[in-house]
This record gives C-alpha cells, sequence and structure tokens, in this order.
C-alpha cells in the first residue's frame, strides 16, 4: 500500500496554484517560504513526481501536477465539509454568486459534492458580470456572492487578492509592437489595470480579440490570437508566458444578503466558499 497524502501538504500544493508563487502562498498559509518549499518538496517525495516548476518569477503546474490537481482540490473540499458537519440539519435554497472565473472546478465540483452530502439542500449557482451579479443580489436570487464587491450594494465580509498571470499560445510572438492582446469585454473593471501596466512599461498594445465570457477568451488564446491575463488556474498547460510586464492582483470580497445570519445552510455554504480560496 502506498503512502497516505496529508492534507497540509495538500493545502500547500493548492495554495501555490491558485497564488502563483510560494511566496503569496506562504503569506497566505502564515508559513515561512522554507517550510512551505519543504512541505512541497515532501508531497513531491509521495507522489514520486516534480508538481511544480520553480522560477524566480512563480510557480506552474508539471504534467503530474496538473493530473494531482483536481484531486486535491476535491480532497481539501471533502475534508472542510466533514469538519463542520453536525448533526443539524442543513435545507432549504441558496443562490451562490460567482465570476465566472471561479465557476469551474474546483467550485462547481465543491458545490456538487455539498448538495449530494446535503440532499436535503437545493443550490443555485450563478454566473454573471458585475451589473448582472447586483439585480441578482438585489432581487433575492442570490444570498451570496463572490466576485468583484465593487458592483454590489452590500460591503464585503471578508476579500482576498489572487494574482493575474499573461498566457499564450506557443505560436504569439511576445516581441510584436504592438502586442496583440485578448480581452474580456466591457464592462470589467480588471481591464485598465492590465492596460496600465503595459503602458508604465512602454509597451504598445492593440486588441486582437475580446469576448464577454471566459471560454471566448480562453479559446482566442488556443488559436493563438494574443496574450490574455487570466487567474493562474485558468492557464492551460504550456501557455503561461514570462517576459511581460508584472500584472496586478485583483480583489475578491464575498457580499452576503442582510436577514440571513444564523441561516444554517448560507453558513455551510459560505464557509465552503472560504475554504477554496
Amino acid at each position: 500500500m502506498g503512502p497516505d497524502l496529508e492534507t497540509s501538504l495538500l493545502r500547500a500544493f493548492v495554495s501555490c496554484v491558485r497564488s502563483g508563487s510560494i511566496s503569496r502562498a506562504a503569506n497566505v498559509l502564515g508559513h515561512s517560504q522554507p517550510a512551505l518549499s519543504g512541505q512541497l518538496r515532501k508531497l513531491e517525495r509521495a507522489v514520486g513526481q516534480p508538481l511544480l516548476h520553480r522560477s524566480a518569477t512563480g510557480v506552474s503546474l508539471t504534467r503530474a501536477g496538473e493530473a494531482l490537481l483536481p484531486y486535491a482540490e476535491r480532497i481539501l473540499t471533502l475534508s472542510a465539509q466533514a469538519m463542520t458537519a453536525t448533526g443539524e440539519t442543513v435545507a432549504g435554497h441558496c443562490g451562490v454568486g460567482l465570476i465566472e472565473d471561479l465557476a469551474a472546478a474546483p467550485f462547481a465540483q465543491a458545490l456538487a459534492d455539498f448538495g449530494r452530502m446535503h440532499p436535503q439542500a437545493t443550490l443555485e449557482l450563478v454566473s454573471a458580470p458585475g451589473p448582472a451579479m447586483r439585480r441578482a443580489f438585489t432581487t433575492s436570487r442570490i444570498h451570496l456572492a463572490l466576485c468583484d464587491p465593487a458592483y454590489l450594494p452590500e460591503p464585503p465580509r471578508w476579500t482576498v487578492r489572487l494574482p493575474l498571470v499573461w498566457a499564450a499560445g506557443p505560436e504569439v510572438d511576445l516581441s510584436l509592437d504592438p502586442l496583440p492582446l485578448v480581452l474580456f469585454s466591457q464592462p470589467c473593471r480588471w481591464r485598465m489595470p492590465v492596460l496600465d501596466a503595459l503602458k508604465d512599461s512602454g509597451r504598445d498594445w492593440r486588441i486582437a480579440f475580446e469576448s464577454t465570457g471566459l471560454a471566448g477568451v480562453q479559446s482566442a488564446v488556443r488559436a493563438g490570437l494574443g496574450a490574455a491575463a487570466l487567474f493562474p488556474a485558468q492557464v492551460d498547460s504550456g501557455m503561461a508566458v514570462r517576459g511581460l510586464p508584472e500584472l496586478p492582483d485583483v480583489e475578491l470580497g464575498m457580499v452576503r444578503r442582510p436577514g440571513t445570519e444564523g441561516d444554517v445552510l448560507v453558513d455551510a455554504v459560505e464557509e465552503l466558499l472560504k475554504s477554496l480560496i
């Protein structure tokens, strides 16, 4: 029988992937960078393969890391749910708003697992741009929203900063002047900071493709139309690129509808989402 995979090691691995670097993950987890590096090496010894490519500018997944990531995320989700499970019945309806970048795995898988564990609960996942998210929130369609908090009328209960990284197909010449870009269509509050980063570095750019959704942006990047700014978890293998200006972090906030305090289902879903960030 092979060795068990410790959840603490899996958490270190997932945090590094989500943060895009070991130093950022160490800050999030409250560890020193050497201690976190040691946990990653221990996990790699357990699986027998390297999981991350390390460089001065961050980390990216190896093929083995790509294979392990969805299992690690699911194990951590189930572990968090098991630790918070009580004899209390979790029932009712909870609408959850997520920006599209988060609506894929592991969030969708985690919510599906939650639904199976609590068959008397009904979850609705709403993925929409900021203005539509605000309408869903003000009309009581969603009880929790993890998104850009600037669009919502209530202040966030907690916030998290996530990095953006550049992604481009191998056929894209990053030395082109102007640089071809793949962007999210307006309204997108992260668009101007990305363009400002290029401007501040003296790089000219042109818009080669725009999309209102993540799938369209990813497809354009895969087709080699240009470079895009994405969360690390949304970048395909081999698409992460270096040599372009460093991008700013973006802030997400958890906003909760007034009057839901003490709701067992909403409490449980909020804790689940918090465990995934």
